[in-house]
């Protein structure tokens, strides 16, 4: 096994942090305003009692009142917490949900105000992508190999290719035409299983067979987004894929960004270069198979 090339990995991470804190931005400033946004409507609501609730019943204004303002209260509770925990990376007191509120509640929340200030939906898909492989990493826990699962793209594979990899990897020549050579290189050297999906069923199904405990997913924004609202509550980091011919046609990812996420969420004890890391590795491969 060669060894691993850190440099490079401290180098990726570097700036895909730089890169990110943008994203971040974006994304903090849409929840806020989405937030802001649900707020005054709910207040706007408000003028209900004054046009003939009371002659449902003497207390029904005070009734909607309280119950207008304890559904705004939550939303601007909901959105410190969100923006919080961006902002300090780490989970804040009543906030372990926060990744479910993001995902359920305020990314379509989002997307519609971005709309509505012309900012692109993949625009602000990247920057949900972003937020959201922050509030997995603030997770401290580590998985073995068999409790991973590396899932891609089918663009990824060259669009001359004939194999078939969605059922099976080992069809794969390994002719290094595309990145599925090393995918399944990087594969072999961890222990983690890969998989190739055509689309949200098969993915969906691939998942459901393997039931891993965490997902690393390369795609497009949009595939990102929805695969990670698709697979909820299990914990999805996304790395996004390089387009140079477009959309869906002979896409490629950096392998440094696999292995830099790859190490971020392992057990330290099965990564290559320990003691005895390679006997624990051939033992999970053993007990997954």
């Amino acid at each position: 096994m060669k060894p691993l090339d850190l440099t490079t990995l401290d180098t990726f991470d570097l700036e895909d942090r730089q890169v990110g804190k943008a994203k971040k931005r974006l994304f903090v400033g849409l929840v806020v305003g989405a937030g802001a946004g649900v707020v005054a409507f709910l207040f706007t609501t408000l003028i209900l009692p004054l046009v003939g609730l009371k002659s449902l019943h003497p207390w029904a204004p005070y009734i909607f009142t309280i119950g207008v303002l304890g559904m705004a209260l939550v939303v601007i509770w909901a959105t410190l917490g969100l923006v919080l925990n961006i902002m300090f990376g780490h989970s804040l007191l009543f906030f372990s949900k926060i990744r479910g509120l993001t995902i359920k509640l305020y990314l379509p929340l989002v997307v519609l105000v971005g709309k509505s200030l012309g900012i692109s939906k993949d625009r602000v898909r990247s920057s949900f992508v972003k937020v959201n492989n922050d509030l997995v990493s603030i997770s401290t826990k580590k998985y073995k190999p068999e409790e991973l699962l590396m899932l891609m793209p089918h663009c990824l594979q060259n669009s001359r290719c004939k194999m078939r990899l969605t059922y099976s990897m080992d069809n794969c020549k390994r002719c290094g035409l595309c990145p599925i050579d090393e995918l399944l290189t990087i594969s072999e050297e961890y222990g983690i299983h890969l998989a190739v999906a055509t689309g949200g069923t098969i993915a969906r199904r691939i998942v459901v067979q393997r039931r891993p405990k965490m997902i690393i997913a390369v795609a497009c924004e949009r595939d990102l987004a929805s695969g990670i609202q698709d697979t909820y509550p299990i914990p999805v980091y996304g790395v996004l894929n390089a387009r140079p011919h477009g959309p869906c046609l002979d896409t490629t990812v950096a392998k440094a960004g696999l292995e830099a996420a790859i190490h971020k969420f392992m057990d330290p004890a099965f990564l290559p270069g320990g003691q005895d890391a390679d006997m624990k590795q051939q033992a999970s491969v053993a007990s997954a198979a």
